[in-house]
């Protein structure tokens, strides 16, 4: 199964690795991992994406909230949430071979052209991961020449995680 977990965290160098590095050292992999600034300039929030069984997310979470630079720790896949991904993505397109094919699938995918070179263009694109999956498909037989993804990011609805809220 799949969970998102939103973890604030102080604004302090190291967070990140000691984070991430305490997670690894245990067997946990992480399917993705996002970290930003929130609304208070003292915290971050970083959002994971772990594969596991409840057991798996108990540990998980229990490791977490050891961590002394972590301020709180939610599991927001139990909740109704909102969940972004980011993509950058470099594409073959010749103007005289498949460019407009290309520019009707941006359309579609109601995705950006943001630079234009003489035989690529760049596409920025944001959604669900199955979102995002779907078009880079849909990409590959152009000729994808680079892709770089942010990990996912999530919120959850109606205004229940907000910071200093306790649930």
């Amino acid at each position: 199964m799949r969970h998102v977990l939103s973890a604030l965290v102080q604004n302090v160098p190291g967070v990140l690795s000691h984070v991430a590095g305490m997670l690894a050292s245990r067997g946990y992999n992480i399917d993705s991992l996002a970290v930003g600034e929130t609304e208070v300039p003292d915290l971050s929030r970083m959002t994971f994406v772990v594969v596991g069984d409840e057991h798996v997310l108990e540990q998980v979470r229990g490791q977490l909230q050891k961590i002394v630079t972590v301020v709180k720790v939610d599991d927001i896949s139990s909740k109704e949430y909102v969940e972004r991904d980011l993509m950058l993505l470099k594409v073959h397109a010749p103007p005289d071979g498949g460019r407009s094919e290309v520019r009707e699938l941006v359309e579609i995918f109601r995705a950006k052209i943001v630079d234009v070179g003489a035989e690529e263009l760049m596409i920025e694109i944001s959604g669900r991961e199955n979102k995002i999956v779907a078009f880079v498909e849909r990409m590959r037989p152009y000729g994808i020449r680079e892709l770089v993804r942010t990990g996912r990011i999530a919120m959850v609805r109606g205004g229940l995680g907000k910071v200093g809220k306790s649930e």
